[in-house]
């Protein structure tokens, strides 16, 4: 699931926000992607898993583009990097909608 804000919107870093929303950070792999995990519980899965990526529009407004999957289990065989995620559903759309709330209002940004 993408979610969308404007930079000003996280009144900080985008690796900052993410960790006061409780995510913790994931090493970079091969392709550079920053991303972040939220366990759910004392198990490192399932566990919510979001990249993130910084645009600019053609007037110079910022933006975030969040990626966000619940990995429900570690990839089954050695080498793989396929694994059992959801990209939509209930649990998925309420995370969303608890990051959605801890945006600054673009009235406010």
């Amino acid at each position: 699931m993408k979610l969308i804000a404007r930079k000003k919107q996280l009144q900080q870093a985008p690796e900052i926000w993410l960790r006061s929303a409780g995510y913790a950070f994931i090493p970079e792999k091969a392709d550079g992607q920053r991303s972040f995990a939220r366990r759910l519980t004392r198990d490192f899965y399932p566990r919510f898993h979001i990249y993130f990526v910084e645009r600019q529009d053609s007037k110079g407004e910022e933006f975030v583009i969040f990626n966000l999957h619940l990995d429900q289990k570690r990839p089954g065989y050695a080498g793989q990097s396929r694994h059992n995620a959801e990209y939509e559903g209930e649990v998925v759309e309420n995370e969303a909608q608890r990051l959605n709330s801890l945006l600054l209002p673009e009235f406010m940004a």
